[in-house]
């Protein structure tokens, strides 16, 4: 009888650790892509202080962000079938921010430099700026060539492109980064700074609006791109969604319907 309640014992022992290794067969690992579908929202990753891109603007008495990548980054939500949330954050703390799962991607004009491939997938490129050096009207004259910037001090934007340019390109510059492009234009006006180096559409945008500042007849040598859209790695089904909305915007000339839209709304 003790011999038969052990063998039932052993019976139902093994019965269960069947079932449980069935059921652990049967779970496989959600992906991220599965994830942000089921929960119904994807969160961007930007900063918010580089018009025509991304940038704050008053609307109907409320703040919101918005600009030409925002524009983008809503075609990629509503492709999806998600809502979408935005977090704005300093530039240089995006991609600490999308492989801490912070966000879900990062669009914010940023270039998809070999450095930054190492850490983050990319898609395609979406949209192809020149770069451009912004001085004070009255030294526009003065400074013609990277060599008129020989040991001036030329701000960029913290861990930006720009930054590295100015670097690799400008002998014995004494470089200013600062997180915010509002605060590197404040810094040029009041003197602070001899140029800035930013993207073109920014730097017409901030020109159009402060009559003191110009374009200089440099020429900015960038071999690395334009700007493409942030992924973690090992997400290659948010990857091809995100490709899939850009080859859509691009055939259907979307993209630069954008960028003239958000260029209009800068005050």
């Amino acid at each position: 009888m003790f011999k038969k309640s052990v063998n039932k014992i052993i019976v139902v022992f093994m019965v269960l650790c069947l079932g449980m290794v069935f059921t652990g067969c049967g779970k496989s690992k959600v992906s991220q892509y599965e994830k942000i579908k089921e929960s119904g929202k994807i969160v961007l990753g930007t900063s918010a202080d580089y018009p025509p891109y991304e940038f704050h603007k008053e609307i109907d008495g409320k703040d919101q962000i918005v600009g030409f990548d925002i524009e983008i980054a809503k075609e990629i939500a509503k492709d999806m079938g998600v809502e979408l949330e935005i977090k704005d954050m300093d530039f240089g703390g995006l991609l600490a921010a999308l492989n801490t799962g912070t966000v879900d991607f990062v669009v914010a004009g940023m270039t998809p430099t070999d450095e930054r491939k190492e850490k983050v997938d990319f898609s395609k490129i979406y949209y192809n700026a020149t770069q451009a050096v912004v001085v004070k009207v009255e030294n526009k004259d003065n400074i013609k060539s990277m060599e008129d910037l020989k040991e001036k001090t030329v701000g960029v934007q913290m861990g930006s492109i720009q930054e590295g340019i100015a670097k690799d390109q400008i002998k014995d510059a004494k470089i200013k980064s600062l997180s915010k492009v509002p605060d590197l234009m404040l810094e040029l006006k009041s003197d602070k700074v001899d140029a800035l180096i930013v993207e073109l559409p920014v730097a017409k945008a901030y020109i159009e609006k402060n009559t003191d500042l110009s374009l200089s007849g440099i020429t900015v040598k960038d071999e690395t791109g334009g700007s493409a859209i942030a992924i973690k790695k090992g997400n290659q089904e948010i990857v091809d969604q995100i490709n899939k909305t850009l080859d859509k915007l691009v055939k259907e000339n979307k993209i630069e319907e954008f960028v003239v839209k958000a260029t209009d709304m800068i005050e």
